[in-house]
């Protein structure tokens, strides 16, 4: 008899074989990308039925979406634990570059261009939105002096995506615009197109980043 609390080996078989799943399915995105998965291609892979694979995953989108909660989780204990550290703005924008490049597919599948048909579960985004409050509390922590703006505006009343954190229109904005900038000069960098420039992409990225510090 297991012990109470103890997961019997059948259970620990279950998560094995679903961790290995897993890791075909990363695979076979760096290869062909999200939008190509295939559960049937990873059972024969494994040397599995595509029925006994079934009994892992229900299907296409149960997979995809356990690999972007995993990203997702991934990403925001990266940030979390950054600001727990004493990372400021600038220490959170390296955090978020670095886990980046470590796993440019993990980054690309949840900022990337989004996989037809499949719609991420309410769960998803309340741990994405977890990214979102620690960028919030950075930027929470920071003068701003500027004049009020017609977004500083627009925001007051269209803060959904900001959940339930306290920050006024001005801090909403900055996060929103050191959130867009970086993740478009990391989605462009991940996707090769600074390939052949010349230019040192880390650069690029902390220029970015001074110029957002600077700025309001």
């Amino acid at each position: 008899m297991a012990e109470t609390g103890a997961r019997t080996p059948r259970e620990r078989y279950r998560t094995q074989v679903r961790a290995e799943i897993k890791q075909h399915a990363w695979e076979q995105i760096a290869t062909t990308g999200a939008s190509a998965l295939s559960l049937n291609t990873i059972a024969k892979q494994m040397g599995m039925s595509g029925p006994a694979l079934y009994r892992y995953y229900a299907g296409r989108d149960e997979l995809i979406t356990e690999l972007v909660r995993d990203a997702y989780r991934s990403l925001a204990d990266t940030l979390r634990a950054a600001a727990d550290a004493g990372a400021g703005l600038a220490g959170l924008a390296r955090a978020l570059r670095a886990w980046a490049l470590e796993d440019p597919q993990r980054y690309l599948l949840i900022y990337g261009t989004p996989v037809p048909g499949y719609h991420a579960p309410d769960d998803i985004t309340s741990i994405s939105a977890e990214t979102m409050a620690v960028l919030l509390d950075a930027c929470a922590a920071l003068p701003s002096d500027g004049p009020e703006t017609p977004f500083d505006v627009h925001l007051a009343d269209h803060r959904d995506w900001a959940g339930d954190h306290p920050a006024p229109p001005a801090v909403l904005h900055r996060a929103l615009t050191l959130w867009t900038r970086l993740h478009g000069v990391l989605s462009l960098e991940l996707a090769g197109h600074f390939t052949g420039m010349g230019f040192d992409a880390a650069r690029l990225f902390d220029a970015e980043l001074d110029a957002l510090l600077s700025a309001r």
